[in-house]
């Protein structure tokens, strides 16, 4: 079983920046993958950036070039670097690993962006 602990949101004036970091324990030889998530008011959750254990690295459009996404070699911590932040960033976001076919999520962590 693993279990993720988030933290680092926060509020932040629109172009600021804010890191966000996922510290995850248990089983953690047996994830896959590890990423960021997030959902706004209204809408559904959406992916923001994933790297899997090979390194490979996806990102939302909406996002690319200003975010960035990074882990440990232990797998144990992935963090979520986020740059020139728009109003629109506003949101829940959570950590999330794969093990297998299973997703396991964080408890999120908001981030306000202020114009």
């Amino acid at each position: 079983q693993v279990r993720l602990v988030e933290s680092g949101g926060g509020l932040v004036q629109a172009g600021g920046s804010l890191r966000l970091s996922c510290f995850a324990s248990g089983s953690i030889g047996d994830i896959t993958s590890m990423g960021w998530h997030r959902q706004a008011p209204g809408k559904q959750r959406e992916s923001v950036a994933v790297i899997t254990i090979g390194r490979t690295i996806n990102y939302a459009d909406s996002v690319k070039d200003r975010f960035s996404i990074s882990r440990d070699n232990t797998k144990s911590t992935v963090w979520l670097q986020m740059n020139s932040l728009k109003p629109e960033d506003t949101a829940v976001y959570y950590c999330n690993v794969r093990v297998g076919g299973i997703s396991i999520w964080g408890q999120g962590t908001q981030v306000t962006v202020s114009s």
